[in-house]
């Protein structure tokens, strides 16, 4: 049951700075998400849109202590490092 709840935080964690920079590509650009992804990265300012997604992972960090998920919470902490990561090579 923990392991499960680890995952399920690392899903999350992974899940909400998609959503995050799917509203923010939508709401404050003029491209389409596929559309804006793909110019973004030719710009190369594709890790920037994926760094404000990540604010998504400071709320549901702090909702899931708010519940008392403890494990949940550490899997968005790795989910968060692994992305940071990620970023620093795009």
């Amino acid at each position: 049951m923990k392991k499960i709840d680890f995952l399920i935080g690392t899903v999350i964690g992974f899940v909400a700075p998609v959503i995050g920079s799917f509203i923010f590509i939508e709401s404050f650009t003029s491209y389409h998400f596929i559309d804006g992804i793909a110019i973004f990265k030719a710009q190369q300012v594709l890790g920037k849109i994926i760094t404000l997604g990540a604010i998504f992972n400071i709320a549901t960090f702090f909702l899931l202590l708010q519940f008392n998920r403890e494990l949940m919470a550490r899997g968005i902490i790795l989910a968060t490092i692994l992305l940071t990561i990620i970023t620093l090579f795009i």
